[in-house]
C-alpha cells in the first residue's frame, strides 16, 4: 500500500485530502511545517509527498532539490495557490512530479496521484544512481558498464535497499521481506551486506548502529 505525506498548514484542506485518500486505500501522515516535513521524512518511508508551497516556516519548494538528492524515488506533487505559468514550471524544473493549483477538486488530486503510481510501475524495475545501475527483473548489477556477478539473495537485499534509499531497514525486515518463512539468523543478513559491499564498495550501503542498514544515493560522491 503507498504511503504518503501531506504537507499542508491549513487543516481543513489536510482533513479533506486525508479522506480522500484513505478512502481510496493510500496510507496517509500529515505535516504543518517544513520542521515537521524534514522531521517525518527522514524517519519514515513515503511514496509520495503532496506539497505546499507556503508553509509558516519557509517556502517549501527550497526543500525540493536536497529532497530528489536524498529521496530520488520519492514523487512530489506540490500542491499550491501560486498558480501563475511561472511557478508551475519552476516547481516542475527543479523536482517536482506535478502541480495542481488551488482550489482544486479532490477527485483530480486522486486522478493525478494515480496517474503518477503508473508512471512509476513501469520504470521501477531500473534503477541508476551515478555509475551504479540495477536491473531488478533481470538480476543484473552494473558498476562502471561492467557486470557485477552477485548471488540471487545478494541481489534481492541489494534491490531491497535501492529501491527506498535512506530508509533504514532492520535486519529482522531485510530477512523477512527477502528470506520469508525460511528459518535462518539475522547473522546472515551482515554476511550479504559484506559480500555486496565487497562486490560495488563500502560507500553505497550505510551501517546505522542499533538499527540496521540503508542504502546512500550518493555513494558515487566519496
Amino acid at each position: 500500500m503507498e504511503r504518503i505525506l501531506i504537507v499542508e498548514d491549513d487543516l481543513s484542506i489536510r482533513n479533506i485530502l486525508k479522506k480522500y485518500l484513505k478512502s481510496h486505500g493510500y496510507e496517509v501522515d500529515e505535516a504543518g511545517s517544513i520542521v515537521n516535513f524534514r522531521k517525518k521524512l527522514y524517519n519514515d518511508k513515503f511514496d509520495l509527498v503532496l506539497l505546499d508551497i507556503m508553509l509558516p516556516d519557509g517556502f517549501s519548494i527550497n526543500e525540493l532539490p536536497d529532497i530528489k538528492v536524498n529521496f530520488p524515488d520519492l514523487g512530489v506533487i506540490i500542491i499550491s495557490a501560486r498558480d501563475s505559468d511561472n511557478d508551475k514550471i519552476y516547481g516542475l524544473e527543479i523536482g517536482a512530479d506535478d502541480y495542481i493549483a488551488k482550489p482544486f477538486n479532490p477527485r483530480e488530486v486522486i486522478a493525478r496521484i494515480k496517474s503518477y503510481f503508473r508512471r512509476v510501475s513501469k520504470n521501477n524495475e531500473y534503477i541508476k544512481y551515478g555509475p551504479l545501475e540495477i536491473f531488478c527483473e533481470n538480476y543484473v548489477v552494473k558498476l562502471d558498464n561492467n557486470e557485477v556477478e552477485m548471488t540471487a539473495k545478494e541481489f534481492e537485499v541489494l534491490c531491497l535497499l535501492a529501491k527506498n534509499p535512506n530508509y533504514v531497514f532492520s535486519r529482522e525486515k531485510i530477512l523477512d521481506t527477502v528470506w520469508g518463512d525460511e528459518f535462518i539468523s539475522d547473522r546472515v543478513v551482515d554476511v550479504h551486506i559484506s559480500n555486496i559491499r565487497n562486490k560495488i564498495g563500502k560507500s553505497w550501503i550505510k551501517t546505522i548502529r542499533g538499527a540496521g542498514y540503508k542504502f546512500n544515493p550518493r555513494g558515487y560522491d566519496v
